[in-house]
């Protein structure tokens, strides 16, 4: 059984940056495609960024420029920078893992919460102004 820990996240104020971090468990990590999703009070859960399992990164268009996804397959963990933190980003985020694809995958593939098969439980983020 896969699990995923999300961790990093806190409260800071308006401008500040965060670092998320997302550690999995087991050996099939480098083959797999990561995403991270977020769900604020009283909204549905959406997508913020996807790193590919060969390194392409994908982010919803009101976090591009701040947000920086990575990932080091060496320790199984996808990190998620994100600088000019604002209240609207507060939320509980989440990263979740793909099975295993092919190299290339749709962009809609990653972006869609039905793609991925294992979630952690979520670390929260808190933006006051």
């Amino acid at each position: 059984q896969v699990e995923l820990v999300e961790s990093g996240g806190g409260l800071v104020q308006a401008g500040d940056s965060l670092r998320l971090s997302c550690a999995a468990s087991g050996r099939t990590f480098r083959d797999r495609n990561i995403g991270w999703f977020r769900q604020a009070p009283g909204k549905d859960r959406e997508f913020v960024a996807a790193i590919s399992r060969i390194g392409d990164t994908y982010y919803t268009d009101s976090v591009k420029g701040r947000f920086t996804i990575s990932r080091d397959n060496d320790k199984n963990t996808v990190s998620l920078q994100m600088n000019s933190l604002k209240p609207d980003d507060t939320a509980v985020y989440y990263c979740a893992r793909t099975p295993r694809t092919a190299f290339y995958v749709p962009t809609d593939y990653l972006r869609s919460q039905k793609s991925y098969e294992n979630w952690g439980q979520g670390t929260q983020v808190t933006v006051s102004s």
